[in-house]
């Protein structure tokens, strides 16, 4: 029984050793009939790199179904411009609290709420009649320091005719001069106090100091205000500045020496994206003095017209800054470029045949993608069809159904 078994062991051997070296002849022989040399193929296709550069699922099968018919367009040389998109916030430039710089009671509220106001209109009126009833008393008693002035006047010059004659004395000269001066001196005291009752007069009458909307009003006619309340209904109302606006935005610190190069050379172009149909555009007009550290980006603002007021203070835009013109650009439909393992790709249509070239994006804007390199000017890109492409597949050229270059909306919420 024991020989046997060692028979066994020994015949699995020599026939395990057999098969190992000669394998190769064996999978030439028998690989076909069992799909070995399918798989090897495929593995080694899948291995190449432009099977890699290429999404999983699409690998080692070329057009099973005949020719992919496809949309191709040019590859096109173009002047684009160099924009940094980001996102903004809208801020009114000047943002004025309103509030009384006396005590008195609100007679009369000339506003309403929301309503666009001009520098200077009229939105409160205080009450007025103490201050005029004061101004009152200090005008007649200025026409009588105005008597006695003329009186002390008279007064010297009589005086001094009388000294002479040798009918006067030096004393009566110096007290009639003495008395001329204080009635003066009364005089522009009380002319000082006028214009301090004339200025108290002007705190009754609030106006707007800007021009812009104006927000909720806090108190009415009848309502008393008081100087040292310093609760929240202390402001009467909140005036924003409207035309002109700021849009506040964060760029990258990497991009801060192209925009202060582009600003040292004119006026920058900055771009206030709502959605597709409505965009507001200015200039830049400001950027912080440091970078943020914890975020690696710089505060800056442009200043744009807003007659139309499309722009609201405290309103989340898109920012499109336009840092200058790239003149010799070569660019592709964005729907033609493909992201792979290897990087973004795109298939270029020669003879009707696919061939796979990995491209250098620089940048994407209004359905366009830049190239750097990978493509030259006048080759044919898929931009419809190209998901059903692979390395040297078939294809057919059909005319497109939509226009390739039109950028995909963005959705709405």
């Amino acid at each position: 029984m024991g020989f046997v078994r060692a028979a066994v062991f020994v015949s699995i051997v020599a026939i395990g050793g057999a098969a190992y070296i000669y394998r190769d002849d064996v999978i030439r022989e028998v690989g076909p009939h069992i799909g070995m040399g399918t798989a090897a193929k495929t593995a080694e296709a899948q291995a190449s790199p432009a099977a890699g550069a290429q999404p999983q699922g699409r690998r080692g099968r070329l057009n099973p179904g005949g020719a992919v018919p496809v949309v191709v367009m040019p590859v096109t040389r173009e002047a684009m411009p160099v924009v940094v998109d980001a996102v903004g916030t809208v801020q009114s430039i000047a943002s004025v609290q309103i509030k009384p710089r006396m005590d008195s009671q609100i007679m009369k509220v000339n506003v309403e709420e929301g309503a666009l106001v001009k520098e200077g209109d009229i939105l409160f009126e205080l009450d007025a009649r103490t201050l005029k009833a004061q101004l009152g008393q200090i005008e007649a008693q200025i026409r009588k320091d105005q008597a006695q002035v003329m009186q002390a006047r008279r007064d010297l010059q009589r005086n001094e005719e009388l000294l002479a004659k040798n009918a006067g004395t030096q004393v009566q000269r110096d007290n009639a001069n003495t008395a001329l001066k204080a009635a003066e001196a009364q005089l522009d005291a009380d002319e000082a106090t006028k214009a301090s009752v004339q200025t108290l007069l002007t705190y009754t009458e609030i106006r707007a100091p800007v021009s812009g909307r104006i927000g909720s009003i806090s108190s009415k006619a009848g309502a008393v205000v008081r100087t040292g309340d310093n609760t929240a209904t202390s402001t009467l109302a909140t005036i924003n500045q409207i035309d002109p606006i700021y849009v506040s935005f964060a760029i990258p610190q990497i991009i801060l020496p192209d925009l202060r190069a582009a600003m040292a050379k004119g006026p920058v172009k900055v771009t206030a994206v709502i959605d597709d149909s409505k965009k507001q555009s200015g200039e830049m007009a400001f950027i912080e003095n440091t970078v943020d550290p914890n975020t690696g980006t710089v505060t800056a603002k442009a200043r744009i017209g807003n007659a139309n007021e499309l722009l609201w203070p405290g309103q989340f835009v898109k920012v499109e800054i336009v840092l200058g013109i790239e003149s010799d650009a070569l660019s592709v439909p964005a729907s033609a470029v493909q992201l792979g393992s290897q990087g973004p790709f795109v298939f270029v249509i020669k003879d009707g045949v696919a061939e796979l070239r990995q491209v250098v994006v620089k940048r994407t804007q209004d359905g366009r993608a830049v190239i750097g390199k990978g493509v030259e000017n006048g080759e044919q890109v898929a931009v419809d069809g190209q998901l059903r492409l692979v390395q040297g597949a078939s294809v057919t050229i059909r005319p497109p159904t939509v226009d390739p270059n039109r950028p995909a909306s963005a959705p709405r919420g």
